[in-house]
């Protein structure tokens, strides 16, 4: 989408659903997260009528943020099935 640089923040309820996912899958979606520091790149979507702006996609895995200026928040993490609700 572009190259800016971003700082990364998490909500409560993201840092909530970090400690829920099994070890293996937190590690790897945390690296996931860390690239969005040098950009919106990879599987991103923005979103319509949902409680953030876009979602980041991981396997089955959905990261869902906002971007606020220079600084992406991250709202909601977890599976498709539930990320969503």
């Amino acid at each position: 989408m572009n190259g800016q640089r971003y700082q990364i923040e998490y909500g409560s309820s993201a840092l909530d659903d970090l400690d829920d996912l099994p070890a293996r899958e937190r590690a790897q979606i945390l690296r996931k997260i860390e690239r969005l520091e040098y950009g919106l790149h990879g599987n991103i979507k923005r979103l319509h009528e949902a409680e953030a702006m876009y979602r980041l996609r991981m396997g089955d895995y959905r990261i869902l943020f906002d971007v606020e200026g220079g600084v992406i928040v991250i709202r909601r993490i977890g599976n498709r099935k539930d990320v969503y609700d």
